[in-house]
């Protein structure tokens, strides 16, 4: 079973950068397809990026452009580079990792705002 640890979040201005870090524990994270999901107040959880074990990445339209999903399985950890932040991108963002079950995290807060 799987362990999932999610930072690197904080407070940043419009336009500005965030690299979000989810540290695996427990199994190795290259069996997992990995995913980033946010949550903002008063809303659903919703997918943000995905990457498959194969390297094979999916972002939602909001994000596609400005935010990179990644995964380094040597370091048994998955990347989110956000870039052009926008206040509407204000959330908790979470880790999943999922081979036959879904595992998530905790999540980290990211704020966008002047």
């Amino acid at each position: 079973q799987v362990q999932l640890v999610e930072s690197g979040g904080g407070l940043v201005q419009p336009g500005g950068s965030l690299r979000l870090s989810c540290a695996a524990s427990g199994s190795s994270l290259s069996i997992y397809t990995m995913g980033w999901y946010r949550q903002a107040p008063g809303k659903e959880r919703v997918m943000v990026a995905t990457i498959a074990r194969g390297g094979s990445a999916n972002y939602s339209d909001s994000v596609k452009g400005r935010f990179t999903i990644s995964r380094d399985d040597a370091k048994n950890t998955a990347y989110l580079q956000m870039n052009s932040l926008r206040p509407e991108d204000t959330a908790v963002y979470y880790c999943k990792a999922t081979y036959f079950r879904n595992y998530w995290g905790k999540g980290t807060q990211v704020t966008v705002s002047a």
